[in-house]
């Protein structure tokens, strides 16, 4: 590896819109290193086209402490000299059963926020403490929800994961910005992507779930963003010179 690499962690990254990320992400002079349930050839034989650098771990994030535990491995091996940058991005997260939380399992509840909120939680802390004595500008990316911001009947788990993954965004930044050389962190809602997590809410009983007709209507408008376009606008925001100014954003505003 060169010096002067740009590091990238992406989790979520073997479909939607943490592929797309990954695939744009995937540069001369980029290392990526990318977390998720399966691997994604298609990052694999893009990276060996571009001559780019990637490692893909397939972790379950369900279980966050055992794969904090390797990043923190992973990052404590690194040369930080040789790093010109460094980037985590948690982007995954998951659906519980749509309806009420009485109608869901316990098991699903927990999947949801361990994956939604514990796993951020945990490889943040994980990044920032290794990282913590390299030179290079350091900068976290929760890729959260409008639906943290906006309550949703039939989608309790979700909304509070995205909630309290922006309110800890929130926490982060006050932590960092009285450290020297702090991370920077900010929570962005991405938008309404055509992901596979949209036909799930579209798929939901509108019984258990009042707002399904509303995600019906923004398919058959037209107004669901592909991955690509909304990983282009994500990255753009990353890229920000005043990055982590305003800690929650979303993608759709100046």
């Amino acid at each position: 590896m060169s010096r002067g690499a740009a590091l990238y962690i992406v989790t979520g990254s073997s479909r939607g819109l943490g592929a797309a990320i990954a695939e744009q992400l995937l540069q001369p002079g980029h290392r990526l290193l990318c977390m998720a349930r399966r691997a994604n050839d298609g990052l694999a034989e893009l990276a060996s086209r571009r001559g780019a650098s990637l490692e893909q771990w397939q972790v379950d994030l369900a279980a966050p402490a055992t794969v904090a535990a390797r990043l923190d491995d992973w990052l404590c091996a690194l040369d930080g000299t040789s790093i010109a940058s460094a980037a985590l991005i948690n982007n995954a997260g998951v659906l519980s059963r749509m309806g009420p939380i009485d109608a869901t399992t316990s098991d699903d509840l927990a999947n949801a926020l361990r994956v939604g909120l514990e796993a951020p939680m945990l490889l943040t802390a994980s990044f920032l403490r290794q990282t913590r004595g390299w030179a290079a500008p350091r900068k976290v990316l929760n890729i959260s929800s409008g639906l943290g911001r906006r309550a949703m009947a039939g989608s309790a788990s979700y909304c509070a994961a995205k909630a309290g993954l922006d309110h800890f965004s929130r926490c982060t930044a006050l932590d960092e910005a009285a450290r020297p050389n702090g991370a920077r962190i900010v929570s962005l809602a991405p938008g309404v992507i055509d992901t596979d997590m949209q036909s799930e809410l579209r798929a939901g009983d509108p019984a258990d779930f009042p707002d399904r007709a509303n995600f019906v209507n923004l398919k058959t408008a037209g107004q669901l963003v592909t991955p690509a376009e909304t990983a282009a606008r994500v990255l753009g925001w990353l890229a920000r010179a005043n990055f982590g100014e305003t800690v929650i954003g979303d993608v759709r505003e100046a």
